[in-house]
């Protein structure tokens, strides 16, 4: 294991710690805003370990909300009582990245009680089949992950399925650069160096919705 990834797994193991005192804590339950939730994630994070610099953008979503991919803003929504709730944080560690995503139901609705489990699993699935190859493309693993969410009855919600990770700031993640991505349009062996001949390291995200019933669910860490 090279050092680079040493480093994410231990920016990942305290983002990790995070979720689980966000969970002791509480903080996700009806009555607040996403925004709220939000706040008191950035507050405990800075409690627990001194975080202040995130690398892309706080989420919380809940409810219909949870339906958006990462590009869009929407309105802020009060969580209601038998609601699903996703958050995904990319917290910096000692100049290390983490991106951390991770659904929590509230209540006992059979249906987003089983869209939590199936991403989970989807997403160990996923991970099993990238380290199962030696020589597969972005666009062919989002095609699998796609497939996935279909297998599960839901559909596909984002259109990506991970992207690189590193040292902040790692390589510019450029929308219109899809060799970043694990995207439909990069036709790139995810295995293969980056320019200075060094492994690249990724994240994936399962993120499946369901359209009419206005629920998704997101699960995100890297792949190791």
């Amino acid at each position: 294991m090279n050092d680079v990834l040493k480093n994410l797994i231990v920016a990942e193991a305290k983002a990790a710690q995070l979720f689980q005192e966000i969970e002791n804590r509480n903080i996700i339950a009806a009555g607040k805003t996403e925004k709220e939730i939000n706040t008191e994630v950035f507050q405990l994070a800075d409690e627990l370990f001194g975080i202040k610099k995130y690398w892309h953008k706080r989420i919380v979503r809940a409810g219909s909300n949870t339906l958006h991919p990462y590009d869009e803003n929407p309105v802020d929504l009060l969580v209601q009582a038998d609601d699903i709730v996703f958050l995904d944080f990319g917290p910096i560690l000692e100049e290390w990245e983490a991106d951390y995503g991770r659904t929590y139901v509230i209540g006992t609705d059979p249906l987003k009680i089983k869209l939590k489990k199936d991403i989970e699993t989807a997403w160990q699935e996923c991970r099993d089949y990238y380290f199962s190859q030696t020589d597969l493309t972005g666009a062919a693993f989002y095609d699998y992950c796609v497939q996935k969410a279909t297998e599960y009855g839901w559909e596909f919600g984002g259109p990506i399925a991970g992207h690189l990770i590193g040292h902040f700031p790692h390589e510019n993640l450029e929308s219109e650069n899809k060799l970043n991505y694990i995207h439909p349009e990069n036709n790139k062996n995810l295995f293969a160096p980056d320019g200075n001949g060094n492994k690249r390291e990724w994240i994936l995200e399962i993120h499946f919705v369901d359209r009419a019933r206005e629920i998704g669910g997101f699960f995100e860490q890297l792949l190791v």
